[in-house]
C-alpha cells in the first residue's frame, strides 16, 4: 500500500509541477522543460505495460487539458511507456534487475542512470517535438529544441531525485 501512495503522490506532485511551474516557464529559443518524464521512468519495473501506458497517458492527458496542447504530451508519454520495457532490458545490469528496485539514481548509480534516462529523455523529446511542429522542412528547428531541451530537462529530473527520492540504506 505504500509503493501506490508513493507513485500516486509523485503523480500528483510531478503534474502539478509540470502544470502550474515548468510549463509557464519561457526561456526562449524553443525550450521546454519537461519533468513528467520522471515520473514514467521511476515507476517498478515490475509493473504490467498495460497500467504503465495507462499511467502515461493519464499524466500526459492531464497536462494536455491544463496546458492546451491538444494530444502531444500524451502522445509523446504513451509513446516512452510503451518503449520503456525494451530500453530497461537493453541496459539492464549483467545480473540483471533486483525485484523491488526502482530505477533512479542512487540505486542503479550514476552512469547507468545517465545513459538509461538520457536515452529515454532523448526519445521522448525527439517524439515531442516532432509531432508538435510535424513537418520535416522545420527539422533543424526540432534538433534545436531538443538539443537545448535536453539537458535542462534532465538536470531538473536529476535535482528531482535528490530532493524528493530516498536513498536506500546500505546493508
Amino acid at each position: 500500500m505504500t509503493e501506490i501512495l508513493k507513485h500516486l503522490s509523485r503523480f500528483i506532485l510531478i503534474g502539478l509541477l509540470q502544470i502550474f511551474l515548468f510549463s509557464r516557464i519561457e526561456l526562449g529559443w524553443g525550450i521546454h522543460l519537461m519533468i513528467y518524464p520522471i515520473f514514467i521512468f521511476l515507476l517498478p519495473i515490475t509493473i504490467a505495460p498495460f497500467y504503465l501506458m495507462l499511467l502515461a497517458f493519464g499524466m500526459g492527458i492531464m497536462i494536455d487539458i491544463t496546458t492546451h496542447t491538444y494530444g502531444i504530451h500524451a502522445s509523446a508519454a504513451t509513446f516512452i511507456a510503451y518503449l520503456r520495457p525494451f530500453l530497461l532490458k537493453y541496459f539492464a545490469p549483467r545480473d540483471g534487475y533486483e525485484s523491488g528496485n526502482e530505477t533512479n539514481f542512487f540505486v542503479m548509480g550514476s552512469r547507468w542512470f545517465i545513459f538509461a534516462f538520457g536515452t529515454f529523455l532523448f526519445l521522448h523529446h525527439a517524439w515531442f517535438f516532432l509531432i508538435e511542429q510535424f513537418k520535416l522542412n522545420d527539422l533543424l528547428y526540432v534538433v534545436q529544441k531538443i538539443i537545448l531541451s535536453l539537458p535542462l530537462t534532465f538536470v531538473l529530473c536529476l535535482f528531482f531525485q535528490f530532493i524528493f527520492v530516498r536513498k536506500p540504506l546500505d546493508r
